[in-house]
């Protein structure tokens, strides 16, 4: 396929901020389409972008002959219906996490994307984080030895602002636990491996944000056992006062094994901490410069806040995967894996006892 148009379906800040520029960076790639269920939203990104077809009606944008893919940065609760939509008109689809409302929802997207043979992927955007991929290949050829133990946290500061449809449970399913700790299960399951069983807890602090009713959790934390027999904790919260949003507040992971350490630091995006067995104390190493953007960006890794412009190479991989006719990175198969650990947590939150993971 030479020349590839997108249609973008959700056309908020994640659409803006990330994905448009991404697209930018990707040969005879374009975006063609815009549509949103919001009017408003909608004529925004339209004038903002130059980009005049635009629809509110995703069955109207799928069905276009010039688009032959999607990106969907909408309400989670649309999610499964608009990927199957867009699986069935034959378009390969980029989605936002979390991908669905359940794990037999996300189950469903796999399959019909895996039968359409269309590319799929998961929205896991820290991946893409020179740090974050530096770990995962330093993890994978061994630094570690058998890994022990695994911990991550996403510590943030929203106060009483509102988070929009995120804070309404039909819209979202769930509050930190899908917005932001399933990128942590993501990481676990990266690092680490596939998950045994936890138990998990979560806690609504705030009953209203800017005076409307918030109905979800604004934390959460994960115990989990993994099948190769190492241990997790996993913690995300939107009321760590005093800890800010956004990069620069704590997104951090470590993972402990029988012959290091490693530890990372959103803020520090190009650097990682590493430990050795009979070492001294943890050293800080700069990322090579081959992880420092993803195989196939044309991105320059020394232009621009290293803290926003790794997310433009998950779009690149997107375009990669589908002009080389291979699965992207992260897939469906990743999101459907987190999906599985959320619907054990909500359940394992309810019953209070430990959930063996589908």
């Amino acid at each position: 396929m030479s020349n590839i148009g997108i249609a973008m379906i959700g056309c908020g800040g994640i659409a803006l901020a990330n994905h448009m520029p991404g697209i930018a960076l990707c040969r005879e790639t374009k975006i063609v389409a815009l549509c949103d269920s919001n009017p408003e939203v909608l004529g925004k990104a339209s004038r903002e972008t130059g980009i005049t077809a635009a629809s509110t009606d995703y069955l109207q944008i799928v069905g276009r002959d010039d688009v032959h893919a999607v990106i969907i940065a909408t309400p989670n609760f649309v999610h499964a219906p608009i990927v199957l939509a867009a699986v069935r008109a034959g378009k390969h689809v980029l989605c936002e996490k979390p991908i669905a409302m359940s794990h037999q929802e996300s189950l469903d997207m796999l399959w019909a994307a895996e039968e359409a043979k269309v590319r799929h992927m998961t929205a896991f955007t820290y991946r893409f984080v020179p740090a974050m991929r530096y770990m995962a290949h330093l993890t994978r050829t061994g630094a570690v030895g058998q890994p022990y133990h695994v911990r991550t946290c996403r510590l943030q500061d929203w106060g009483t602002r509102s988070v929009g449809w995120r804070q309404i449970e039909k819209l979202a399913g769930s509050g930190e636990l899908g917005d932001m700790l399933s990128h942590r299960i993501d990481y676990a399951h990266l690092l680490v491996g596939d998950m045994e069983r936890i138990v998990a807890n979560t806690r609504k602090f705030l009953d209203k944000r800017d005076g409307q009713v918030s109905e979800l959790e604004d934390w959460v934390t994960i115990l989990a056992e993994f099948k190769n027999n190492a241990t997790g904790v996993l913690e995300s919260s939107k009321v760590a006062t005093g800890r800010g949003e956004g990069g620069r507040s704590q997104d951090y992971c470590e993972i402990n094994g029988s012959e290091g350490t490693l530890v990372y630091y959103l803020e520090r995006p190009l650097e990682l901490q590493i430990g050795k067995k009979n070492g001294a104390n943890l050293q800080t190493v700069t990322v090579p410069l081959e992880f420092q953007t993803w195989p196939g960006s044309p991105r320059n890794p020394s232009v621009g806040d290293p803290l926003v412009t790794f997310r433009y190479d998950q779009d690149v991989e997107f375009i990669e995967a589908i002009r080389n006719q291979r699965p992207c990175v992260p897939s469906f198969v990743d999101g459907a894996k987190a999906q599985s650990v959320m619907d054990a947590a909500l359940l394992s939150n309810l019953e209070k006892r430990w959930v063996e993971i589908a």
